[in-house]
């Protein structure tokens, strides 16, 4: 199964105010293991960010004015998310975002679902950790995945750390994943093992053993009350 783990970051925090996308990051996943590709983009949001928001991501108006807009970059990010799974933390902030983005590059986009399904994380670690915190910076703690270099959010650096998170979070799944090559390689093993094994050594008896044997079966009939099983045998 092919999974992108997804983050953006933003000018702020309602979409319903007009706030953009400035960050995307994105780090694929094959059958549950990282694939080294990799989306990142910057973009213009055209318009201001809010205060707030720059203190959480840094991210300036400055360093955004030579960036492409959404627009620019969208054909080239549908195309990488395309049939996958997504796996987002709080997934419905950044599907509105995404889904608005959308609609002002191209309304024919149509939403994000029409192109990838959604597995929000946050709904899986509040139902693994209820009534715990579930932060991302609360779920790292909890599952022993250092972030002590996230000073600031980060769209890229943030997906990476929720890949390792979701990884640590439904490790069991993953699990049956590693048992089932086990298996494998655990049956090749065994198949080897008899291939190697010598041929059994069949000994047939001779003609002396076989008139013992005949008279040891004539001393059994006439010590018997009745017919021997081997004679009944060889009656049917």
């Amino acid at each position: 199964m092919r999974q992108i783990v997804l983050d953006t970051e933003t000018t702020g925090l309602e979409v319903g105010k007009g706030h953009r996308i400035i960050e995307i990051g994105a780090v694929e996943l094959a059958e549950r293991r990282p694939t080294g590709r990799t989306f990142h983009r910057y973009v213009n949001p055209q318009r201001l960010i809010d205060d707030g928001a720059q203190a959480v991501h840094g991210i300036s108006n400055e360093f955004l004015a030579d960036k492409p807009t959404f627009a620019e970059v969208v054909r080239e990010f549908v195309e990488f998310v395309a049939g996958a799974e997504l796996v987002i933390h709080n997934a419905a902030f950044d599907v509105s975002f995404l889904d608005a983005e959308f609609g002002i590059a191209d309304v024919a986009l149509g939403q994000l679902r029409d192109h990838a399904r959604v597995l929000d994380t946050l709904l899986l670690a509040r139902e693994k950790y209820p009534g715990q915190k579930n932060s991302l910076d609360a779920l790292c703690k909890r599952l022993n995945i250092d972030n002590s270099h996230r000073n600031l959010h980060g769209a890229l650096l943030d997906a990476q750390l929720l890949a390792d998170v979701y990884l640590a979070m439904t490790g069991g799944q993953g699990d049956l994943t590693f048992a089932s090559e086990a298996a494998h390689i655990a049956q090749a093993a065994r198949a080897a093992s008899v291939l190697a094994r010598p041929s059994l050594l069949v000994r047939w008896a001779d003609s002396a053993e076989l008139a013992l044997h005949e008279l040891r079966l004539a001393r059994l009939h006439e010590t018997s009350k009745g017919q021997c099983l081997w004679q009944l045998e060889f009656a049917i």
